[in-house]
């Protein structure tokens, strides 16, 4: 289960406690989730049963516990407890964390990505002629695209179909503003200078130093790539074992497991705002719960491979599929060998 699935889950808990007539309330549009944040428990967590709890006239715990029997045993939630002052803690069951690994397995670098629908007319994208602007747009683009969005060029042709659009649905032109770079950042290489670029949000300034070159943990970038081409390295050395990725259930990976879970729900708002540093900023995230996992992938000395290093594995693989697929959004390489 998704944080998208699991916010219209709750919406659902919703509409049935105020049919039952346990809640007099009007269903909000969206209900936010979230990785627990501290004195929380479980998978994900909400503040739905707050927002919820002055039009229903009611405190906030009350609310969390009318909802909270309606959550459990719907998709693949074991448990739900309520802590601090009426947060919902999501504990989801073996099978969801399974099925989610199994889902990014077979989507890959596509995971969290939307077909394209006949939602609007598309965009264009325009914005001034300088080096982070430019990098800026093309990533927005790519974003954009990754959401199902049409994006044309100036000629209004979508440039990434090379259709144009119908008479009646004239694209929509968006004007893209980031501040821009005080030096030129073509001397960190085109990698490291994109992710200077599009790693801060668009309002700040960016950072233009050889920071950003260091193969080091204080170097995000580095950290992401790294923990990419090192789940590459594993499933690599895994093979030579006689072994692969079987998904199952990885105790301690609750943290990593949400981070992917919340991935479709990031490109879409980073394409609703047109923000790549959202991804760049996931992205981090991922590869931070991901690193102490990759240890514990592969057997120690004489020890056989088991179910748990074969669902190590798996896991490894959707995150590192999860960390390529960002990068390529952000126009960033995901070399296999660092």
């Amino acid at each position: 289960m998704t944080p998208v699935e699991l916010s219209r889950t709750l919406l659902h808990a919703v509409r049935c406690a105020v049919d039952e007539g346990k809640l007099s309330v009007a269903v909000p549009e969206r209900a936010v989730v979230t990785v627990p944040g501290p004195g929380g428990c479980g998978d994900y967590a909400s503040n739905l049963a707050l927002q919820l709890a002055r039009p229903a006239g009611q405190p906030p715990r009350r609310v969390a516990e009318v909802l909270r029997p309606y959550l459990l045993g719907t998709g693949g939630i074991r448990e739900v407890v309520v802590t601090g002052p009426g947060f919902l803690n999501v504990h989801l069951g073996q099978d969801a964390s399974v099925g989610l690994v199994e889902r990014i397995l077979r989507d890959g670098v596509r995971y969290g990505f939307v077909e394209r629908g006949g939602e609007g007319p598309g965009v264009r994208l325009l914005c001034p002629s300088e080096a982070r602007a430019l990098v800026f747009r093309d990533a927005v683009a790519r974003i954009l695209r990754s959401q199902g969005v049409p994006v044309y060029d100036a000629d209004a042709r979508d440039a990434h179909t090379n259709a144009r659009p119908t008479p009646t649905d004239a694209p929509t032109a968006l004007h893209l503003h980031p501040t821009p770079a005080p030096t030129s950042p073509h001397p960190l290489g085109p990698d490291a200078s994109r992710w200077a670029l599009l790693h801060p949000a668009a309002h700040d300034t960016p950072r233009i130093d050889a920071r950003h070159l260091v193969q080091r943990e204080e170097n995000p970038l580095f950290r992401v790539r790294y923990a990419h081409a090192r789940t590459r390295a594993l499933g690599r050395n895994a093979a030579e074992l006689g072994f692969g990725a079987v998904p199952g259930p990885v105790d301690g990976a609750q943290a990593l497991l949400a981070r992917l879970g919340d991935h479709p729900r990031v490109l879409a708002v980073a394409a609703r705002d047109r923000a790549p540093d959202r991804v760049a900023r996931q992205l981090v995230a991922v590869a931070d719960e991901l690193l102490p996992l990759l240890p514990l992938v592969l057997p120690v000395g004489e020890e056989k491979p088991s179910a748990a290093h074969r669902a190590r594995l798996a896991l490894a693989e959707a995150a590192g599929a999860v960390l390529a697929g960002g990068l390529s959004l952000l126009g960033i390489d995901a070399p296999d060998h660092l």
